[in-house]
C-alpha cells in the first residue's frame, strides 16, 4: 500500500448523529461526495461491517467517468467509519483507506478524515482539492436545521 495520505479537518454545525447520517445513506452520499462539476451513481451500498459499496463519478463537462468500490471495515455509530476505496481502472492500484472520525463539539461536529494509500496517478493536491469541495458540500446538507 501507498503511504501517501491526505488529512482534513472541518466543523460542521450539526450533531454528530446527523453528520454520519450523511455517510451512510446512498442518496446523501451521491449528493455530496462528487467533487464539483461530478456527478454520482450508487450501483451497490450496504452500509454494515463487511458491506460493499461500487459507485461511478461522472465529469459533466467531459462525459468521462470513472468507477470504485469498497468495503466497510468500521461503524462506530456517531464516531467512527473505516472503508476501503478500490478504482477500476489499472493505471489506479492499490487499496485506499479512509478513516473518518467524529466528536462532539460546542458548536457542533468536530471531523477528521485521513484517506492514506493515494495511488502515485493522482496529485494529492488533487486529491486534497476533491475532499475540500466534498466537505463543503457535506455542510450544505447537513448544516440546515428544517422542520
Amino acid at each position: 500500500m501507498s503511504d501517501r495520505a491526505v488529512h482534513l479537518y472541518r466543523v460542521l454545525r450539526c450533531t454528530p448523529e446527523k453528520a454520519y447520517r450523511a455517510f451512510l445513506q446512498a442518496d446523501a452520499m451521491a449528493k455530496w461526495l462528487p467533487p464539483y462539476g461530478f456527478t454520482c451513481t450508487v450501483q451497490q451500498f450496504d452500509p454494515k461491517v463487511g458491506g460493499t459499496f461500487r459507485m461511478t463519478f461522472h465529469n459533466f463537462t467531459t462525459g468521462h467517468a470513472h468507477s470504485f468500490g469498497g468495503e466497510f471495515l468500521e461503524l462506530t455509530p456517531h464516531r467512527r467509519i473505516r472503508y476501503t476505496d478500490r478504482f477500476d481502472d489499472p493505471n489506479m492500484p492499490g487499496e485506499i483507506h479512509v478513516s473518518i472520525e467524529f466528536a462532539e463539539v460546542v458548536c457542533g461536529t468536530e471531523l477528521r478524515v485521513t484517506q492514506s494509500g493515494i495511488p502515485d496517478t493522482i496529485p494529492l493536491e488533487m486529491c486534497h482539492l476533491g475532499w475540500q469541495e466534498s466537505l463543503a458540500q457535506l455542510a450544505l446538507l447537513v448544516e440546515p436545521d428544517l422542520p
